[in-house]
């Protein structure tokens, strides 16, 4: 495929997304709770709870979520630019984040949750609004009781590479109480 129809089928993938997520200032704290991750994430993605405030701020959506797998799209735009014109590297650190920890989340059961102990990106290329959007996609390594690892990688619509990360995560018993 062409670069242009890439973008079109992204643009029309993020589309059907955002249609779905109509939670519009919906709480989701103790909504959560007795939910296994992919239950989140379809809940989601069904509109009965609002995605993260992360994603409006970053400019990042969750397109597809499956067991061990998460994508995120992203923006790049002027607004997320370091001094130098490009992109901040704190952006493709969230979106990356966002995908490799996802990814683990979703293999959660109810009562788990996780948070990132280390996360190791790899920036291969800049990116400016030249770059109108991009895709991280996280992939689950391993999940032990305790511990959880996965990597991913930034993708632009031409298929280059653009950043690379790997995430060791803690998995810890989540009680309805927060």
């Amino acid at each position: 495929m062409q670069v242009n129809e890439v973008v079109a089928q992204w643009e029309a993938d993020e589309a059907r997304v955002r249609a779905r997520q109509s939670a519009p200032g919906a709480e989701p704290r103790g909504k959560v709770f007795g939910r296994s991750g992919m239950e989140m994430f379809e809940a989601i993605f069904a509109g009965e709870l609002p995605p993260p405030p992360i994603n409006e701020t970053a400019d990042i959506l969750a397109i597809h979520i499956e067991p061990g797998i998460a994508v995120f799209q992203g923006r790049p735009n002027r607004r997320h630019y370091n001094p130098l014109g490009t992109v901040h590297g704190g952006w493709f650190a969230t979106l990356l984040d966002s995908a490799v920890g996802c990814a683990v989340h979703s293999t959660l059961p109810a009562g788990k949750g996780f948070t990132t102990l280390e996360l190791k990106v790899n920036m291969l290329r800049a990116l400016n609004t030249e770059v109108p959007l991009v895709r991280a996609e996280g992939k689950l390594i391993h999940a032990g009781r305790q511990v959880a690892m996965a990597e991913g990688q930034i993708v632009g619509p031409d298929g280059k590479l653009y950043a690379h990360a790997t995430t060791t995560c803690l998995i810890f018993d989540h009680a309805p109480g927060g």
